[in-house]
């Protein structure tokens, strides 16, 4: 049976008591809308000492996350990071071996294709990640103002598989060997991808973060007799989690195929066998078409916000730039734009109530946390390219020099089940309030030591190479290449802290994304979040110059001063905002399309 919400399925009586139902719950009494009947809510005491636990995920979140899973094949689109990045890097970067017709490097060689240089790689690897940053505020745009965000994915799948297509063709034989051409096709296909993948990314872990219909924070009795109460915040927080989780038993499965294929069969067999896994996403969509809950397109709600902001910042403007700031910024802001202070000359555009004031006043105040997010994908995009150009310049005794990225899939399914099971349980009964914006803060900081690491082992690269500042290009007399005795398994070490910053920044940003934007702009406040990797991508472009030798020491050392700084001062920023956590999380509910006080619209 259909689950989707049409806009006025909510009857006018129903909206005429929502303001009842919201002041029943805060004195504990059930409410009855068809989600929370029955259900105990926490007085605020109880919400002050008892533990708070997760609800369970709906199976039909899990359905979405298989669509997920075989997207990530090819693409990890929760870890921020294609997996066509590794493969572009050998791909781009190394020459066709001599007398290859596929790019196959076999035990002893080195894979590659079009000999374009580690520079142009980085490059290619910049601009295709800014695109696929960029490409999610449309996707959110279409979604949350015409189709919905389930069409959008559908029509995002069949755009991105036009692109796997032209990807393939860019690497069969016969192509492969014409280097001007193979560029101009491997650069279609970056582009038609790039495209799908931000209208995908934009829209599903909202979709199926919105399969957990609960809101509201209510209380249970454990088996063991206790009270605790069950968070919806920590519910999609596991949502979120195990997402990634999929995500990346795709990409690691993906990533080792690809990388075999590539070593010893060619470029054109990696490129193939996730198009052929991606070719099951249409048939779960189908399969699942009527069991999901789907939240309808509103109509544009971006112009609204604007007009309240704009309305809100009215007479606060001086031409003293701190005073306003102060005034912009000043915890009134918001008061004067809330329709209960305009009863006899609200204008026509108002058509809301003071909740969704709050919801907007939330959702920038996300949107700030965000800003500080480039910074910490200088640090991680370095996983795409660089440090898979470190590991070629190792000793990899056989192994394809991209085999060592499946450590940072790897790492994640090993510890997200052990931060959601053991440690975040234990910090809660341990009465440590872990919350998100100190998650992030931890996520800085475990993305400074993993470029810290880095650029110490490149330290010893130079140090051991026989060609030492030159080691990327030293070769012999039989243009055979020449690398450090180091063993690439000392690149372990910041793979895994690469993967606990990603449990700590980057899913956690997905939840906040989710958590924190008004019920209507999910799809858009989650798209604002991914275009920080375009903006980090972009700023990345300034240090392209580092990334080569023999600057590489320089590149990691900077990326980890970078983030390590960052994270001091943008904990010093939210701090005041993470005292607040409970509160923006337990919002009243909004209504949005009001007319005479009755929502008729959303």
């Amino acid at each position: 049976m259909a689950t989707q919400t049409t806009p006025l399925e909510a009857s006018t009586d129903e909206k005429r008591s929502s303001i009842a139902r919201q002041s029943t719950e805060d004195q504990g009494i059930d409410i009855l809308d068809g989600i929370h009947d029955g259900l105990e809510f926490p007085t605020e005491e109880e919400r002050k000492t008892l533990r708070r636990v997760a609800d369970t995920v709906p199976w039909n979140a899990y359905l979405l996350r298989l669509v997920g899973r075989l997207r990530g094949y090819f693409h990890r689109l929760d870890a921020m990071s294609p997996l066509i990045f590794f493969y572009q890097t050998n791909f781009v970067q190394q020459k066709l071996p001599p007398g290859s017709h596929t790019g196959a490097g076999f035990a002893h060689g080195q894979s590659g294709a079009l000999g374009r240089g580690q520079r142009a790689s980085t490059g290619l690897t910049t601009f295709y990640q800014f695109w696929c940053y960029v490409t999610p505020l449309l996707g959110a745009y279409i979604a949350d103002t015409y189709l919905g965000r389930f069409n959008t994915i559908c029509i995002a799948v069949v755009i991105a598989l036009v692109g796997h297509i032209i990807l393939i063709v860019a690497a069969v034989p016969g192509v492969i060997e014409n280097s001007s051409g193979a560029l101009g096709a491997f650069i279609i296909a970056l582009v038609v991808m790039g495209l799908g993948t931000g209208l995908f990314k934009s829209n599903i872990s909202p979709l199926i973060a919105e399969q957990y219909k609960r809101t509201r924070l209510f209380v249970i009795t454990t088996k063991s007799g206790e009270r605790v109460i069950v968070d919806p915040v920590l519910t999609i927080s596991r949502v979120y989690m195990y997402f990634y989780l999929f995500i990346n038993i795709g990409a690691l499965i993906g990533q080792i195929g690809m990388t075999y294929s590539e070593k010893y069969v060619g470029f054109w067999l990696a490129y193939t066998l996730p198009t052929i896994i991606f070719l099951l996403c249409p048939i779960v969509l189908f399969i699942g078409r009527n069991r999901y809950v789907r939240s309808p397109p509103t109509g544009s709600i971006l112009p609204t916000a604007f007009r309240l902001w704009r309305y809100a910042a009215k007479g606060r403007w001086s031409l003293n730039p701190a005073r306003m700031y102060r005034q912009l910024t000043a915890p009134d802001f918001w008061e004067n734009a809330k329709p209960s202070k305009h009863v006899d000359d609200k204008p026509k555009w108002m058509n809301f109530d003071d909740h969704w004031v709050d919801e907007v006043n939330r959702g920038l105040k996300a949107c700030a946390v965000f800003c500080w997010y480039p910074i910490y994908w200088l640090t991680y995009n370095q996983l795409n390219n660089n440090l898979t150009s470190q590991a070629a310049t190792m000793s990899t005794h056989g192994l394809p020099n991209d085999v060592l990225s499946n450590l940072d899939p790897f790492a994640l399914i090993i510890f997200i089940p052990i931060c959601d099971l053991l440690i975040y349980p234990a910090l809660r009964r341990g009465g440590v309030n872990f919350s998100a914006l100190k998650k992030i803060t931890a996520g800085f900081v475990t993305g400074a030591a993993a470029m810290i690491w880095a650029a110490v082992v490149q330290h010893y690269i130079y140090k051991t190479n026989p060609c030492h500042y030159s080691a990327a290009t030293c070769v012999d007399a039989n243009q055979l290449a020449l690398v450090s005795p180091l063993n690439v398994w000392i690149q372990t070490g910041s793979y895994v802290l690469i993967a606990f910053s990603e449990i700590f920044a980057s899913i956690t940003g997905l939840e906040y994304a989710f958590t924190k934007a008004p019920a209507n702009m999910r799809s858009l406040v989650m798209a604002i979040f991914l275009f920080m990797s375009a903006i980090s991508a972009a700023l990345g472009e300034a240090f392209v110059s580092l990334s080569a030798d023999p600057l590489l020491v320089w590149n990691y050392g900077v990326m980890g001063v970078l983030a390590g700084l960052t994270g001091v001062v943008f904990w010093l920023y939210v701090r005041k905002l993470d005292a607040q956590e409970d509160k923006l999380n337990n919002l009243s509910i909004a209504n949005v399309g009001l007319v005479d006080g009755v929502d008729t619209k959303f």
